[in-house]
């Protein structure tokens, strides 16, 4: 079960994700402050860390900073009411893995603690191939075949369709595309990435079971139809 360190000052915020987290299969352990999680860091293991960027004393920036040294490769999501571009650019300066801006959809953190996770956990991951209808998709390689054909695609093309397959059936947001693959959300951006949807729909349409589904403004489901 993966342990979630929670630092975070809200009492409200903090006492729901960690009902939240619980109930969605996540071991949580929840400290108000950046010393008291510094310490529980020291002690004890985990998975993955959430922390609030606004808290007294030593900021979120400077915690993160903190277990960086101690434990350069540790998930790491900030959770913050600082959405400027130039704070999300410093958390991702320090090596954050994620940034979410509150108020926080809890179902859209689930979906980013487990592809931190996901991606976190190594070479199995890396690895992984997709069946997609008559498709076979090999995102380590950004290859898509069909029929004994191949198709290259490029790294980001890639990055999405393998997002939409561990998605498969189920709502990929479209905030959650943008962080990972844009870490920003403007007018142009959404464009570029409305673009490559319709790139995807194209190189899968020798099949016409699969679809990639929008779901106006909410997000894309890729559907399987076989």
């Amino acid at each position: 079960m993966p342990k979630i360190l929670l630092i975070e000052d809200n009492e409200t915020l903090g006492y729901a994700l960690k009902e939240y987290l619980e109930l969605k299969g996540f071991e949580l352990a929840w400290r108000k402050d950046a010393g008291q999680g510094l310490a529980y860091f020291e002690r004890y293991p985990a998975s993955l860390c959430l922390v609030d960027v606004m808290m007294p004393g030593t900021d979120g920036f400077g915690l993160a900073a903190e277990i960086r040294r101690r434990s350069p490769k540790m998930p790491l999501i900030f959770l913050t009411a600082r959405g400027l571009k130039a704070d999300i650019l410093k958390g991702f300066g320090l090596g954050a893995d994620d940034y979410m801006v509150k108020p926080v959809d809890e179902e859209e953190l689930v979906a980013r603690i487990r592809a931190v996770l996901r991606r976190a956990n190594g070479p199995e991951a890396e690895t992984a191939r997709f069946r997609i209808g008559a498709y076979h998709f090999d995102p380590a390689n950004q290859k898509l075949c069909h029929s004994g054909t191949e198709r290259l695609l490029t790294e980001r093309e890639a990055r999405l369709l393998h997002l939409l397959c561990e998605h498969k059936g189920q709502l990929l947001p479209r905030q959650e595309v943008l962080r990972n693959l844009w870490q920003q959300n403007d007018y142009f951006t959404r464009r570029s990435m409305d673009v490559f949807i319709s790139r995807l729909r194209r190189y899968l349409a020798e099949d016409p079971n699969i679809e990639i589904k929008n779901v106006y403004g909410s997000g894309f489901i890729l559907v399987d139809g076989c």
